[in-house]
């Protein structure tokens, strides 16, 4: 008897010998008796200290074979998160009538036949199309200016019929238009594998590359692609090139740091294909010639501890955003080919603190930097000859975005704009002319008036005198007296800032007198690199102190009562809700932690996970560093769970997640069941056909939406969903 077999077999047994009966059952629910996880302690000494993990367990030893096919999940683990996931169904049995009028809301609020804004190229513009009703797009194509004839490139939705996930994360056509690469993931473990289409035949090629990231790029002149290589442990390991229409694969980079990220890609100007490597400490980049493909890559910098670097050619000259020297906020260098080392860089653009370049974009005679200032984002233009000029914005908390084109002889730039109240408008902007033409505006089929809504923004104080900004979005009139439920929204890592976008799904909280608010709390960039520096490594605990900040300042200004917020964060933001629930049960009625990554300790000191080493910066490595190991276990929202009165808590998790591992938000809720004594339920949503981004599908992924909407709404004792908890 084989492994599948094996566990197939163990699978159909009774399943009461691996969990124990919970002492206690919530009284609101007499029906729904928790699963209580059987105790398994495992001890593990490292750097002279000792911890036990009760629910290591539940990490399966044969994990990466999971993730590429599911079945292979050992039985006990499986049926433990069955269990886990019927009794959160019998909680949660109340909502179902309100978890439909979320769904049939936002669902509403969408328009099903929308495509996206064409982008030429050459002779054709391409964009995506969605049909009503479909779940995934196609991706298709026009002659340039005209409404048809249409060519059909892909239609994911009818590959994806019959499949339980199905997700294209990139699609691209050729230069010369003859082929289309697309990588497509059909676990939700984000393994890849990249298929070639020609399109004149309208037939896909035999050979397809497997083990691919998802990141990939054609070479200039369409006769190769550049793809990258995901190894076992689901790092972006080697750079491979293969003739597009079929061959071999021919090693160009391979890199020697576990801890680095790997990407390929063109530079606008097409003169070059740039590898980067990196994590969020260091970068380094190779330049190959796109006249000479095959040439290997050339070494643009050395790579330096706790230099960031990244180039873009423009005007005959490479164009470098950096934080060398000091430079927190990131200057602009310049160097020119040939001579890229950082000794021979020099200043383009120096350094102004508060003023956090974030990237470059270039056309033919334009280079375009966005930068972001007191937590807001602008774009400045600047022309070759020297003359710089910026779109300016009118609201107080906005957002917006390049949308990047394909051509690199124009003077046409595209953006998007929304805020909290606004709806995505996109623009095309004449950076010659300054004027701009607004292409398309998001359609809310069911109606939305910016008018009847109102955002503000202002700042917290932080515990060491920090201001702290905080975006709030409400329906006008809605009373700032303590009396409206209070949905808080925070991250706070790598960098990543929260930006005061427009979401058709909160609408459903707001429209039902709810008062959403952003904490951009330290470990985001919102007001700058060093915002970032503040809320990493042995920093990382001005987040949650941030988050709490946030919210004690909202209760003071009338928009909040402690006990009435229900609070979210995804992924690194579900750390976040760990730490907080941790540090003041007190101030929430409810929290959600999606995917969240809520067992640092163990998960830094497991080399075998595909972010671990590259996180290291991020987090510090407890592996070999006694400090790093003391600080993270003083604030690890799993080591950290005590017998207090917790919150109502849902924990959501993917099984096939590469980034956060299904274990970690089960193991959270297996520790937290029995430690809390509110009486309050602690639920886990163990989606078992998706990985870290939920439901492949658009409306798939507002069911999931809804159910944690109702979530929200239960914990506050909204009849609408059945009463409290």
């Amino acid at each position: 008897m084989n492994r599948r077999e094996i566990l197939q077999a163990s699978a159909a047994l009774p399943t009461l010998a691996l969990f124990s009966a919970c002492a206690s059952t919530d009284a609101s629910m007499p029906n729904a008796t928790p699963p209580a996880a059987r105790i398994e302690p495992k001890t593990i000494e490292q750097l002279g200290r000792t911890r036990v993990d009760n629910y290591a367990w539940l990490k399966d030893d044969n994990w990466q074979e999971v993730m590429r096919d599911p079945s292979l999940l050992r039985a006990d683990i499986r049926a433990y998160l069955d269990e886990e996931n019927a009794y959160r169904e019998q909680v949660m049995a109340s909502t179902a009538d309100l978890q439909e009028r979320l769904y049939q809301e936002m669902r509403g609020r969408t328009k099903e036949d929308d495509s996206s804004v064409p982008t030429p190229d050459g002779p054709w513009e391409y964009y995506r199309r969605f049909e009503t009703g479909a779940q995934h797009p196609k991706y298709v194509r026009r002659p340039r200016g005209s409404d048809g004839p249409e060519q059909v490139l892909i239609d994911v939705d009818a590959q994806a019929r019959g499949k339980t996930f199905y997700k294209v994360i990139s699609a691209q056509h050729a230069p010369d238009h003859s082929m289309l690469a697309y990588a497509v993931d059909e676990q939700g473990s984000e393994i890849y594998t990249l298929y070639i289409k020609d399109l004149a035949r309208g037939e896909t090629l035999a050979a397809h590359i497997n083990d691919c990231t998802g990141d990939f790029c054609w070479s200039p002149d369409a006769r190769y692609i550049f793809w990258t290589f995901r190894d076992n442990n689901g790092r972006p390991a080697k750079i491979y090139r293969r003739p597009a229409r079929g061959g071999e694969d021919v090693l160009v980079y391979d890199e020697p740091d576990d801890g680095f990220f790997l990407s390929v890609g063109p530079t606008e100007s097409r003169e070059f294909i740039l590898i980067s490597a990196g994590n969020g400490s260091q970068s380094e980049y190779y330049t190959i010639p796109s006249s000479n493909p095959t040439a290997p890559p050339a070494l643009f910098s050395a790579r330096e501890p706790d230099m960031l670097y990244t180039p873009t050619h423009w005007n005959g000259r490479w164009y470098v955003v950096t934080n060398a020297d000091g430079a927190v906020d990131f200057k602009i260098m310049t160097a020119a080919p040939g001579a890229t080392a950082r000794s021979l860089w020099r200043e383009f653009l120096p350094h102004e603190a508060g003023r956090y370049i974030l990237g470059l974009s270039a056309a033919k005679d334009y280079l375009v930097r966005v930068e972001r200032s007191n937590a807001l984002p602008r774009i400045v233009i600047r022309h070759k000859g020297g003359e710089e000029h910026a779109i300016a914005m009118a609201e107080d908390a906005y957002n917006i975005e390049l949308s990047g084109g394909y051509e690199f002889d124009t003077t046409t730039m595209r953006y998007v704009y929304e805020s909290p109240t606004t709806p995505l408008k996109w623009f095309d902007y004449d950076m010659a002319a300054r004027t701009q033409v607004l292409r398309k505006t998001q359609e809310i089929p069911s109606g939305h008036n910016p008018d009847d809504y109102v955002t503000h923004r202002f700042f917290a104080t932080a515990s060491d005198g920090k201001r702290v900004p905080i975006t709030v979005l409400m329906k006008r009139g809605t009373p700032i007296d303590r009396s409206a439920p209070l949905f808080l929204y925070g991250y706070g890592s790598y960098g990543i800032s929260m930006d005061a976008d427009f979401s058709i799904r909160r609408f459903s909280l707001v429209d039902r007198g709810w008062i959403y608010a952003i904490a951009h709390v330290r470990g985001g960039s919102e007001m700058g690199f060093g915002w970032f520096q503040d809320g990493r490594r042995f920093n990382k605990r001005n987040t949650f102190t941030d988050f709490i900040a946030c919210a004690e300042d909202l209760i003071a200004r009338g928009y909040a009562r402690p006990g009435h917020i229900v609070c979210e964060g995804r992924s690194a933001g579900g750390l976040l809700m760990g730490a907080i629930n941790n540090m003041r049960p007190d101030l929430w009625a409810g929290v959600i932690g999606g995917v969240p990554f809520i067992d640092v300790i163990n998960t830094m000191s497991d080399t075998s996970l595909p972010l671990t080493p590259p996180e290291w910066p991020e987090w510090g490595n407890p592996l070999e560093d006694p400090a790093a190991y003391d600080y993270m276990a003083s604030y690890c929202p799993y080591t950290n769970i005590e017998r207090k009165a917790y919150p109502a808590v849902l924990s959501t998790g993917g099984l096939t997640d590469p980034r956060v591992t299904y274990w970690e938000p089960a193991k959270w809720v297996a520790k937290l069941r029995p430690h809390t004594t509110s009486g309050r339920p602690v639920l886990l949503k163990m989606n078992m056909g998706a990985g870290h981004a939920g439901s492949a599908g658009r409306f798939e992924y507002l069911r999931e939406i809804a159910h944690d909407y109702a979530f929200a709404i239960k914990a506050i004792g909204a009849d609408e969903a059945g009463g409290p908890f």
